[in-house]
C-alpha cells in the first residue's frame, strides 16, 4: 500500500507484499529445498523401477529391460561417434581413467630447509 504521497507505508516492500524477516525465508526455503529433494528421490526412485521392468521384446521375443534398452541406445549412439556415449560406456565398464596429480621434482637442498624449518619449529613448541 502507498500512502497519499505515493510512498511505500512502513512494513511493505515494492512489490506491496509484506516484509519477511531472514528467519522467514530460511524456512522458506528450506521447505522448498526438501520438496526438491524428496522430488529428485521420486525421480530416482521411478527410474529404477522402470529400469528393472520388462519394457519391450528383442526379435527373437526375448524380455528387454528399460537398462538393457538404455545400453542399446548408448551403444547405437557410440557407433555414430558420439564422445559423450564412448565416455558414458567407458566410465559404467569401469575403466574411468584414474585423475592424479603429478608431482615435479624438487631440489634436494630445498627439502632439507623445509625439513629444518619444521623440526626448528617443533623445537621451540
Amino acid at each position: 500500500m502507498r500512502d497519499k504521497k505515493g510512498r511505500f507505508t512502513k512494513g511493505q516492500e515494492a512489490s506491496g507484499r509484506p516484509f519477511r524477516t531472514l528467519d522467514e525465508r530460511a524456512i522458506e526455503a528450506g521447505k522448498a529445498s526438501g520438496a526438491a529433494r524428496r522430488e529428485k528421490g521420486d525421480l530416482k526412485k521411478l527410474l529404477r523401477i522402470w529400469m528393472e521392468t520388462e519394457v519391450s521384446t528383442d526379435k527373437q521375443g526375448n524380455p528387454i529391460t528399460g537398462a538393457q534398452l538404455m545400453l542399446q541406445v548408448a551403444v547405437k549412439e557410440m557407433r555414430k561417434g558420439n564422445p559423450k556415449f564412448w565416455e558414458l560406456l567407458r566410465d559404467t565398464a569401469g575403466f574411468k581413467p584414474v585423475e592424479r596429480i603429478a608431482v615435479s621434482e624438487v631440489d634436494q637442498a630445498i627439502i632439507d630447509e623445509v625439513e629444518n624449518l619444521v623440526r626448528e619449529a617443533e623445537e621451540r613448541n
